[in-house]
């Protein structure tokens, strides 16, 4: 037996293990990238819910979108008609980003292509259709919601403050309304409804920030109809807003400066809302003091809100305009009830023991009157002036009024009527037609004086024409008689009368040719 083993022979090992072709690797790849998109997909898909609208008007399945801030959320899914055949259920499915603010307060709305007083807006929408816009809210989760009909005018989270405005006019006021400040929109007016006394309307607005931190104690608010036009006894006064507040309306606020940053009001803080800028710049008076007036004659052009005035300087209002009728007597008597506002003098020396009462009756007592003037010419508005006559006596009426009695005085447009009317009556009574005949008689002796006097100066011409050839013949005869005889000294002495005569003629003729009124007034003193 050959036990020889031969070292160069190796030890053969057979390996039993089947091997796994390359092949199958593309399968078992696919497959898990399969499972994990699916898994993905699993896991980025949010909760399906459900919309009620009351119309499906351009929603389509599948391509209608749900978008938050112009980012896709969900899509819609399925569109039926609910049960009560009253509206319309959209099934949507929400992305899992979306499913925080499925919330109780969630708001969807369709957005669709719209032209107002606002601006245009929606205008993608031509292209890629309606699309459903969400707001989110607070509250508890929730999956079914109802669609609101119209876009909400807060649309996103915006940051600012709600505020309340109390009017009794709501005018073109509506949700949407902008509210301007030195003539930036700052806010809108979100709704409005009656107050719980029902005497008067109020709306609810927001203001922006940083806009929120200028509505402080002292703010005004008041109502901006674009253009403001009025009258009163300063004349016509003309103010204009934004182009927007004259279409639609508007609000419009200004801060006050005495207002600090300390005295910024809080949440759904109560403010007057008032009709004009003019009522919302009139500073309210605490201390004021009442009295009624009465003004013999018409009040036509005197209204309620008319100014009060010492020397021009508002110091007071009108406050009421009423009729009484004396039954016992049958007399009119038209009260006039004034407001005063001490206030708005400045006092020197200041007594803290003296009332402004007291003060008041002093100067009544010096000669202040009360006397209507007109304010303006163009628009005929009076206002109640008031003024000192001290030669002027207080006549007080038959007050029947709760407040004291203000003495007035005649004003001058009156005065100046009752003398005219006075100086008409003394000529009416004048005898005018016995007058004219009187002037007539004169006028025509006046001209029968005149042409008497035309002879006069006729024949007076005449006779110093004879009384000249008179004296020629006597200078001829006394040159033929004797020098020294009685007949030569008494014909020389009437030639020198002569002489004298005609001179002194001829003077009056002379005068008379220069003045022929003489005749009639007489020679002219010296």
């Amino acid at each position: 037996m050959n036990d020889f083993i031969d070292p160069d022979v190796s030890e053969v090992i057979i390996n039993k293990r089947t091997e796994l072709p390359l092949v199958w690797l593309l399968p078992l790849i696919a497959l898990l990238v399969s499972g994990w998109l699916i898994a993905k997909s699993i896991n980025e898909k949010g909760p399906v819910i459900t919309i009620s609208f009351p119309t499906a008007e351009g929603l389509e399945v599948d391509k209608t979108k749900i978008k938050y801030l112009n980012v896709e959320v969900g899509k819609v899914t399925a569109i039926t008609i609910s049960d009560d055949l009253k509206t319309i259920l959209i099934t949507a499915q929400m992305n899992s980003s979306a499913a925080d603010y499925l919330n109780q307060n969630t708001s969807f709305w369709v957005v669709r292509p719209q032209v107002g007083l606002g601006g245009i807006s929606g205008l993608g929408t031509l292209l890629s259709g309606p699309y459903i816009e969400v707001k989110p809210g607070d509250g508890s989760r929730q999956d079914h919601f109802v669609g609101l009909t119209a876009p909400p005018l807060l649309k996103n989270n915006a940051e600012g403050t709600h505020f309340i405005l109390e009017t009794n006019n709501l005018g073109s006021m509506r949700p949407g309304t902008p509210i301007n400040f030195h003539g930036i929109t700052v806010g809108e007016v979100l709704s409005h409804k009656l107050s719980d006394e029902a005497n008067s309307i109020r709306l609810t607005v927001f203001i922006n920030k940083p806009y929120d931190q200028f509505i402080r104690k002292n703010t005004r608010f008041w109502i901006d109809s674009g253009v403001d036009l009025s009258a009163g006894a300063d004349g016509f006064k003309v103010r204009t807003g934004p182009l927007i507040s004259l279409l639609s309306g508007g609000i419009a606020f200004r801060a006050s400066a005495e207002d600090s940053i300390e005295n910024i009001q809080p949440e759904n803080t109560i403010f007057q809302l008032y009709d004009t800028y003019d009522l919302s710049t009139q500073v309210v008076y605490q201390n004021t003091l009442k009295y009624v007036m009465y003004f013999n004659g018409s009040v036509r052009g005197l209204t309620v809100g008319a100014p009060v005035q010492l020397r021009g300087i508002a110091i007071g209002k009108v406050t009421d305009i009423s009729l009484e009728l004396d039954k016992k007597t049958a007399e009119i008597h038209i009260p006039v009830t004034v407001e005063l506002e001490p206030a708005r003098i400045k006092e020197i020396n200041n007594d803290s023991n003296i009332s402004d009462k007291d003060i008041m009756a002093q100067l009544i007592n010096k000669g202040l009157r009360a006397q209507l003037q007109t304010g303006s010419l163009l628009t005929g508005q009076l206002l109640v002036d008031l003024d000192f006559h001290p030669k002027s006596k207080i006549v007080l009426s038959d007050n029947q009024s709760v407040y004291p009695e203000f003495p007035t005085t005649a004003s001058s447009l009156d005065q100046f009527t009752h003398s005219a009317n006075i100086i008409m009556d003394k000529i009416a009574k004048l005898p005018l037609e016995d007058l004219t005949i009187e002037a007539n008689k004169t006028l025509q002796t006046l001209q029968g004086t005149s042409k008497a006097a035309t002879g006069m100066l006729t024949t007076a011409q005449g006779t110093l024409d004879t009384a000249d050839k008179t004296m020629n013949s006597a200078h001829q005869v006394l040159s033929i008689m004797e020098p020294g005889s009685t007949t030569h000294y008494e014909l020389e002495r009437l030639l020198q009368e002569l002489t004298q005569a005609a001179s002194s003629v001829k003077q009056l003729t002379d005068y008379l040719e220069q003045n022929p009124n003489s005749l009639i007034r007489g020679k002219e003193e010296q």
